[in-house]
């Protein structure tokens, strides 16, 4: 991927403020739509829009794709529905298609819709549109090469050719019977070594692994992991063959799944980009950042409960930060392996007993090494006295605590389908810590009883 040096941007708003055509096509000419679109970034709106209305519309519809959503949507605002619909749309695929509609309004789908020569296309979009763009369904395209199971080999290489004539790549091609269900996948090298084969059904391979249209974008890419596919067939409730997708679809679709919950576990309620306005950014962190104001003022209030036992034993305090940092830390260990369970398939809600189990071992190993050791440091410090007892049963409730929370919590969100990366966040840190105050004062005032 190029790295565009300050140097060079310069360079290109020169050419494009000397209005330069023809050294902004030669410029544009050897790059990737992928660096194009990073070009873009570096540009004003108009700059950006100079270089595009240079794009043959092929290469054009490629960047287009290839930016990032919120340049997209403001490059999209000035151009006419009619110039998207026949220079952008006709030159995509369904699903990149789909993908780009789903960004609009509905007056708008419908206008740009309208404006689509190609009658098929347009249908297949407008039956892609009516699946949640978190299933295959709306993630599948319709471009794939398909034969029947009853051709012989000449009749399916005439077609192939037909077909794969309006495909830019051609990763598998899929057997079907007279009622469209899907029924295997041909192997190429079956071409060379069987040209003769009477009918394809004798030397397709049977049972291909597919996904229905209705599964999760989470499972199907757990699909892709399993098999090591480039591409797996989308097959409808009866199992007829619908489309297809492709891993590259895929790997966007985790990719942007992995911001997502970084953001969630550092406590950013939308997803949000450097380039996104203030506001944008400010009601994205600001409700975490409340909520940890008043888990603060809750822990105030705790510790205010029991300022006599400060006045009479200051050293409790020097421990306030141990205590809330170690629940804080252990909570979000197990809320991560639980979550990365989930996200990957490796944990199921049916072992959700074995997790907690294990995570309970583990916890108690734990406390039992943090807790002797802080003993141990106390003791010899401070000697034996009612604040290195209360430090230690403390540390030992609370890893103990934050370990069985930070793994309940995602398998409760994950029962419940809300998104458990919520757990790994400020949720798990906010409320250890509030508990991890109230087992140290309570165990501070029970000692001192």
């Amino acid at each position: 991927m190029e790295q565009f040096s300050e140097e060079y941007i310069k360079e290109v708003r020169d050419i494009i403020k000397n209005n330069d055509t023809e050294k902004a096509k030669e410029l544009l000419k050897g790059l990737h739509p992928a660096d194009i679109a990073e070009l873009y970034q570096a540009l004003d709106l108009d700059e950006a829009e100079f270089i595009y209305m240079l794009l043959d519309s092929e290469k054009a519809a490629d960047v287009l794709i290839e930016l990032d959503e919120d340049d997209r949507k403001k490059l999209l605002k000035h151009l006419p529905n009619e110039v998207i619909a026949k220079q952008f749309i006709d030159h995509l695929d369904t699903d990149d298609a789909v993908d780009l509609i789903r960004e609009m309004d509905e007056e708008a789908q419908e206008e740009i819709l309208s404006h689509i020569d190609d009658v098929e296309q347009a249908g297949d979009i407008v039956d892609l549109l009516k699946y949640d763009e978190d299933t295959a369904g709306g993630l599948m395209g319709t471009e794939m090469v398909v034969v029947n199971e009853n051709w012989s080999m000449p009749e399916c290489l005439k077609e192939m050719r037909i077909q794969a004539e309006e495909m830019d790549e051609i990763y598998y091609v899929y057997v079907v019977d007279d009622d469209e269900r899907l029924k295997g996948v041909f192997p190429l090298k079956k071409m060379i070594t069987n040209p003769s084969v009477s009918k394809i059904k004798h030397v397709m391979k049977k049972d291909p692994v597919s996904v229905k249209t209705d599964t999760p974008i989470e499972e199907v890419a757990q699909v892709f992991e399993k098999y090591d596919l480039v591409a797996v067939p989308v097959i409808d409730s009866i199992g007829r063959l619908v489309g297809r997708i492709t891993v590259d679809d895929v790997m966007d679709e985790v990719r942007e799944q992995a911001e997502r919950e970084y953001q969630l576990a550092s406590g950013i309620s939308q997803d949000v980009e450097t380039t996104d306005t203030i506001y944008t950014q400010t009601s994205a962190r600001l409700p975490w950042l409340l909520i940890g104001m008043f888990g603060g003022l809750t822990n105030s209030i705790i510790l205010g409960n029991f300022e006599t036992g400060f006045i009479t034993n200051p050293a409790m305090a020097l421990f306030i930060p141990l205590i809330g940092g170690t629940g804080g830390n252990v909570g979000i260990q197990s809320s991560a392996i639980v979550v990365q369970g989930l996200a990957n398939g490796s944990l199921a809600l049916h072992n959700a007993g074995k997790q907690i189990l294990k995570e309970l071992a583990v916890a108690l190993i734990n406390a039992s090494m943090i807790s002797l050791l802080v003993f141990g440091y106390n003791w010899f410090r401070m000697g034996i006295d009612a604040v290195t007892i209360a430090v230690s049963l403390s540390l030992f409730s609370v890893v103990i605590f934050a370990s069985i929370f930070g793994t309940i919590v995602p398998i409760t969100l994950e029962k419940f389908k809300i998104d458990p990366a919520i757990a790994t966040g400020p949720f798990i840190t906010i409320t250890n810590d509030i508990i991890g105050m109230l087992i140290y004062m309570s165990i501070c005032a029970t000692l001192a009883a």
